[in-house]
């Protein structure tokens, strides 16, 4: 079945950095459509970014210039990397599929 395990959250001052890992299984990663969103506490779930199957990438206006979405087709592995870090970017980080997303990880940015 359709896994996804996302890791790389944590604790982070504001202008720091973190790289978003996702692990993918059950599917062919590497013909897939792959995106990033998160949820932040009391709100609802917010599109962040969306890389193609041939390396296209879309970004959501309060991300576009700080986070870089890439992959890794030989390691069937999504990625995010996420500098300028802000106290707004607080939230649970998701790596989704289609409907499908995994638990997510969790990052909080305060000093």
């Amino acid at each position: 079945q359709v896994q996804l395990v996302e890791s790389g959250g944590g604790l982070v001052q504001p202008g720091g950095s973190l790289r978003l890992s996702c692990a993918a299984s059950g599917f062919t990663f590497s013909i897939s459509t792959m995106n990033w969103a998160r949820q932040a506490p009391g709100k609802g779930l917010e599109w962040l970014s969306t890389i193609s199957s041939d390396g296209t990438t879309f970004y959501a206006g309060s991300v576009k210039g700080r986070f870089t979405i890439s992959r890794d087709n030989t390691k069937n592995t999504l990625y995010l990397q996420m500098n300028s870090l802000k106290p707004d970017d607080t939230a649970i980080y998701y790596c989704t599929r289609g409907p499908t997303r995994g638990q997510g990880t969790q990052v909080t940015v305060s000093s």
